[in-house]
């Protein structure tokens, strides 16, 4: 499995939507999951598989897809229950959820059909395009041309990160903005 939450908020639309984005401190990403997961919170932690040679063998194991930070639905009087844990930094707070949860359904679309993505730096410059054929179909993000490739990056705003996918341009819709 490629990732590590509760609950299936990605794509339900009960129930309130409280969600913020918890920066922590290094290598606590894990730790803050299981914590989340300890208190019934619903959590995402986008995991990246990551194959390397450690004593001669090949190993996969997961890696935060995102360094530094976790993003929880919780109300405002669970906060110092998460405070408790010292791994967080810093709370992010969402102005606009919906918005934060459309590019979380992305990475996590994206991260089943390929579970090595990597992160990169948001793209906010660039044509906006959907993905219209091939595994990543119905993705949406800001396209960039490298060496007449072309990269849809899935972008995360709020954190400024993203991750992109290298695609044929003929596979790429035009769209005028974020839908």
């Amino acid at each position: 499995m490629a990732e590590a939450h509760t609950g299936d908020w990605l794509i339900r639309d009960d129930g309130p939507v409280n969600w913020h984005v918890l920066h922590l401190r290094p290598r606590c990403e894990k730790k803050m999951a299981d914590y989340c997961a300890s208190l019934a919170l619903e959590h995402y932690l986008p995991l990246r598989e990551q194959v390397g040679t450690y004593q001669r063998r090949r190993v996969a194991v997961e890696k935060p897809l995102f360094p530094g930070y976790v993003f929880v639905n919780y109300r405002d009087d669970r906060r110092i229950e998460l405070l408790r844990s010292n791994f967080i930094a810093n709370i992010l707070e969402v102005p606009d959820q919906r918005k934060l949860l459309d590019e979380l359904r992305q990475i996590r679309l994206a991260l089943q059909v390929d579970p090595t993505l990597g992160a990169c730096a948001a793209f906010t410059r660039g044509k906006w395009a959907k993905i219209l054929r091939g595994p990543f179909q119905g993705l949406e993000g800001v396209v960039q041309l490298v060496k007449g490739k072309a990269r849809v990056v899935l972008n995360v705003e709020l954190i400024g990160q993203g991750v992109a996918i290298e695609v044929d341009i003929e596979d790429l819709e035009a769209l005028d903005g974020p839908t």
